[in-house]
């Protein structure tokens, strides 16, 4: 089988969109060393972490070198399928919400919608954006031949929004990189907490700071948490969020208790959450919510959110609370902390849980739905 994919995301994005990409091209191509993949990018690639994937014996890129934003925007449109049908590919997928508009006329498509971000919260995006988004991502999910949907809540949202027939969809969680799985040890702990100079206590949130993600609620609960306990935010802070953030950590007098770190390297993220007494990640609207997933195989509970998918990622390996209760969760913070029985049943369930999230079933089941659009089944 010879495999198209949309790799702009994988070639030019280090967070989420660009995260599942390189996921996906790396476990199938190891899945299914016999498929031939074919990485399609409108420019030259701008993350270095989709080179070890150019390695792989059946994995090629065509760049494209679009001269600006608007060429490659028309080429991911209107051209690329002509270079799929030249290429003779069999299956196209869409790894970030969209496909080609003239797909259905070149070959069997998949795309996979990751979330409905800016209809849940169009505070975040202008009213073009979101007609924009709607007409892409709804025409896309009509023309594709299979809907990847990255969990149940996904599924349902797209159902409502784009009024898809629900035996189209496939929802296919994500499998968490192994290097989440893997014991950190006391020396690597050591190296990464002098690395960042991280405090001897403290609750980690991990995610770019933005309103939807809701870490003003770790914030707040901070002044009613013991002094010795602190917050590390790991993500961007450049939104008017962000800003507002920062203005409340300062009246709050909680200055010397909070630490921002960014551009953190992926290969640290697995120490930073084991090294922390839990995971903050109480996102008022999420796909999926691939952090909880994370935090848990590395060995430390979460706190997180109601009202989205969360309870999908985390099971029973989460505790789940009012976005807008700090009281709350400071009182399950500290019970997460404090009861050594209670914490260790909760990871112990998490870890369970979440022993479905391989990159085995993510290459089995997304094969089986590669399958079906292929047969029309």
């Amino acid at each position: 089988m010879k495999i198209g994919f949309d790799a702009k995301r994988a070639a030019h994005n280090n967070t989420g969109l660009g995260n599942y990409s390189r996921y996906a091209i790396d476990v199938l191509s190891q899945a299914y060393p016999d498929a031939q993949l074919k990485l399609y990018t409108p420019s030259t690639p701008k993350s270095d972490r989709i080179d070890p994937l150019l390695e792989r014996p059946n994995v090629e890129l065509f760049n494209k070198n679009a001269s600006n934003g608007l060429t490659a925007a028309f080429w991911r449109s209107f051209d690329l399928p002509l270079q799929l049908r030249q290429d003779g590919i069999d299956l196209f997928h869409g790894l970030s919400n969209e496909l080609p508009l003239t797909i259905k006329d070149i070959c069997p498509s998949v795309v996979t919608i990751h979330d409905v971000i800016y209809r849940r919260h169009p505070e975040g995006y202008t009213a073009i954006d979101r007609k924009l988004y709607d007409y892409k991502y709804g025409r896309s999910a009509h023309n594709a031949s299979r809907v990847i949907a990255i969990s149940e809540c996904t599924k349902r949202d797209i159902m409502d929004i784009y009024d898809v027939d629900p035996a189209k969809i496939d929802v296919i969680y994500q499998g968490i990189d192994p290097i989440f799985s893997l014991p950190v040890d006391t020396m690597r702990k050591q190296e990464v907490r002098a690395k960042y100079h991280l405090p001897e206590k403290y609750i980690i949130a991990v995610g770019t700071v933005e309103a939807r993600k809701n870490q003003m609620l770790a914030v707040h609960a901070l002044k009613h948490l013991p002094q010795a306990i602190k917050l590390v935010i790991v993500g961007r802070m450049t939104s008017k969020y962000a800003d507002n953030v920062r203005r409340e950590i300062e009246r709050l007098g909680l200055s010397d208790r909070v630490m921002h770190l960014e551009n953190v390297p992926f290969l640290d993220l697995p120490a930073l959450y084991a090294c922390a007494e839990i995971a903050s990640y109480t996102s008022r609207y999420e796909g999926f919510g691939l952090p909880v997933v994370e935090a848990i195989a590395s060995g430390t509970p979460v706190l997180a959110a109601t009202g989205s998918c969360l309870e999908e990622a985390g099971g029973q390996g989460a505790v789940y609370l009012n976005p807008d209760d700090p009281e709350s969760y400071a009182r399950e913070a500290m019970h997460l902390i404090d009861d050594v029985v209670f914490r260790d049943k909760t990871l112990r369930l998490g870890r369970r849980h979440i022993a479905r999230f391989t990159p085995e079933e993510f290459a089995r089941r997304t094969m089986a739905s590669y399958n079906k659009a292929i047969t029309g089944l």
